[in-house]
């Protein structure tokens, strides 16, 4: 068994611990397997065990992948800060983008996704810790945005994602996992919006983000290893 199989057993076996913990079923999270930084035989190893969504922060080097693994029949999904001069290469190449926080991005993928695709699968990335530097929108301003994302043709809204601030403090972590949930459940109440995503929880948290209703666990270090950060040029 290699290291990164070894490594996948173990975050599946930690998922369902925390399902069960919670008194929910495994089968209602999905495993996002990060693979940013990492060479496509990581992923070509990690599809070998099973796995099938991966997860891209850099346009360019998940479109390589994209493209380099189409036989595959994976499922892409862009989970980094996009730019508009960006974002056609991501409506072309990707089946999710969770990062969308402001109208004009979430409109361009829109007139940019092919007519012969399916409808690009969207979340909302809300910034539930208020942090200045971090993405996403602020929740105050979540209704009007999702209002709009859900008209829009070629998209198809499906949840909420968060990215909450580093903290060992385990019950502020989890108010803000809860307040994505809330934010997805007054959007369903209110709009019917059907949302059924809460991408939220990655390899230092995810217990806690199952504990509050994640759907969605964006996991690269526990899987991958440590990465190499990688700089993304602009064109």
């Amino acid at each position: 068994m290699t290291a990164l199989s070894a490594n996948l057993q173990a975050v599946r076996a930690r998922i369902e611990s925390a399902c069960l913990r919670a008194g929910r079923d495994p089968a209602e999270v999905r495993l996002l397997a990060v693979s940013k930084t990492f060479p496509a035989d990581a992923v070509v190893e990690a599809a070998a065990e099973g796995q099938r969504a991966f997860g891209e922060n850099y346009v360019q080097e998940g479109c390589a992948k994209v493209e380099q693994l189409a036989a595959l029949g994976l499922e892409w999904h862009f989970i980094g800060p996009l730019q508009s001069n960006k974002s056609r290469l991501v409506a072309t190449h990707f089946d999710w983008v969770h990062s969308v926080d402001r109208l004009k991005i979430a409109q361009r993928l829109s007139e940019q996704r092919a007519s012969h695709h399916a409808p690009l699968n969207i979340c909302i990335q809300v910034n539930v810790s208020g942090e200045a530097s971090k993405s996403g929108v602020a929740p105050g301003e979540l209704i009007e945005l999702a209002r709009a994302v859900s008209l829009l043709p070629q998209l198809r809204l499906r949840g909420l994602m968060a990215i909450p601030e580093p903290t060992e403090d385990e019950g502020l972590l989890r108010s803000r996992f809860a307040l994505l949930r809330t934010l997805r459940d007054q959007l369903n109440e209110t709009f019917a919006l059907g949302l059924d995503t809460l991408s939220m929880g990655m390899s230092a948290d995810l217990d806690l983000a199952i504990a509050e209703g994640a759907t969605v666990v964006r996991i690269g270090t526990a899987i991958f290893g440590t990465r190499t950060p990688l700089t993304e040029s602009t064109p």
